[in-house]
């Protein structure tokens, strides 16, 4: 490698790294703690986490069936299913919110039907996990395709072949050779939803207890309403670690890792 290189790459290094050190070093450690179990800061954490929870098990029941039919299609089709589950990774989350609102909202298609059954989802806790769902099915659904590929066929084919059902091949034998795939994109698809901000804000709002996330606290209390910005910057260093957390039970998920 030329050695020229390793200036842009110290600089893109840095880039990533100074802007994380300089949230570390704002923490005011002697109040940290207080910060973060402030009732406001608590509301929007374990509400952060309850939708979160529910939005990957939503992801879960919805992107493994999904994962499946991309990995097992035929070579055109794969490709088109993926383009459209990689949409909402490149879509502005803000038009992600527009477009459910478009489909829930009072004059939504769905959700004009929904309101002649007196339901509305628009600016609910239904609405963050809907939200939250629609930018981190992907991690899933894409991880695990993934997975899926890459074991192939011989193994469900063999068990086939001595007599196995189809439910009990997926059971012992397609979905634990495709484990560590499945595993990475649920701590990814939850690490997403926690952080999922745009979306939820124009689709569920951000109403303290109801709709306001650890991400839109923070938000608020940077823009001078809500939490303080002792907590916004707590609140802040508990999603990095919780990043953090994520990216290494990733890693030691990897096949490669196990070796």
């Amino acid at each position: 490698m030329p050695r020229i290189l390793a200036l842009p790459a110290i600089v893109g290094l840095a880039l990533l790294t100074l802007p994380l050190i300089a949230l570390v070093l704002r923490v005011d450690w002697s109040t940290v703690w207080t910060d973060v179990t402030a009732p406001e800061a608590l509301s929007a954490l374990w509400l952060s986490l309850a939708t979160g929870l529910t939005a990957t098990a939503v992801c879960v029941v919805l992107g493994v069936p999904l994962a499946l039919v991309i990995a097992r299609s035929g070579a055109r089709t794969a490709a088109v299913l993926r383009a459209v589950v990689t949409v909402p990774l490149v879509l502005p989350p803000m038009v992600g919110g527009v477009a459910m609102l478009f489909l829930f909202g009072r004059t939504g298609w769905l959700g004009e039907a929904l309101a002649e059954w007196g339901i509305r989802i628009p600016f609910t806790t239904t609405a963050v996990v809907i939200a939250q769902t629609f930018v981190a099915l992907p991690f899933l659904v894409l991880a695990l395709e993934g997975s899926l590929r890459s074991t192939g066929t011989g193994y469900e084919q063999t068990a086939a072949a001595l007599g196995a059902g189809r439910w009990r091949i997926l059971g012992t034998v397609t979905l634990p050779l495709a484990m560590p795939g499945l595993v990475a994109g649920v701590v990814l698809c939850f690490a997403r939803a926690i952080g999922e901000f745009g979306a939820t804000a124009l689709f569920a709002g951000n109403a303290p207890g109801v709709t306001q996330t650890m991400p839109l606290a923070i938000y608020t209390a940077f823009n001078g309403a809500g939490v303080g910005q002792g907590t916004a910057v707590a609140l802040s260093l508990l999603l990095l670690v919780t990043a953090i957390a994520v990216l290494l039970l990733v890693r030691a998920w990897r096949p490669e890792a196990q070796r």
